[in-house]
This record gives structure tokens, C-alpha cells and sequence, in this order.
């Protein structure tokens, strides 16, 4: 399944995002908006999300690391990136 994380350079939530994904093994597109207004807004008019990171897993959007973190520990996350 095809992980993609928009986020920024200096970001710790992005960071950790990353980290919980790569101690899993699991690849993922990182698209760093730093800089890129426009796909920023474009994002956030489609998630409705201000923040970053914003994850999606396939086509659709999990949210930021909270919200991935909280799939992890109600043991959801590896059924949704199969």
C-alpha cells in the first residue's frame, strides 16, 4: 500500500511519523511543503487539516501522527496498510 507523508523540514510530529513508520519497515513518499503555498492550500482545502503531517495510506487520509499513532495502539495500522 502506497504511504504518503506531507510535511515540513522542522517538525517534530513529522518526525516521529516517519519513525514509527520506518521502525515497521513500511516505505513511504515524504513531500516536504516547505516553501510550496500552493500545494499547502491545496492540501488543507482537501483534508480540511491545517497542520502537518498529513498522512495518507492508498487514497485516503488518516490524519496527522496522532492520528496514526492512535491506529498503532488500537493494533489498526497494519490492517490498512496491507
Amino acid at each position: 500500500m502506497k504511504v504518503i507523508i506531507y510535511s515540513k523540514k522542522v517538525c517534530p510530529y513529522c518526525d516521529r511519523a516517519k519513525r514509527l513508520l520506518q521502525n515497521k519497515g513500511v516505505a513511504f513518499e515524504e513531500i516536504l511543503i516547505d516553501g510550496q503555498h500552493e500545494l499547502y492550500q491545496e492540501l488543507k482545502e482537501k483534508t480540511g487539516h491545517m497542520t502537518v503531517p498529513q498522512i495518507f495510506i492508498g487514497d485516503k487520509f488518516i490524519g496527522g501522527y496522532d492520528d496514526l499513532k492512535t491506529l498503532e495502539d488500537a493494533a489498526k495500522l497494519d490492517q490498512l496498510l496491507r
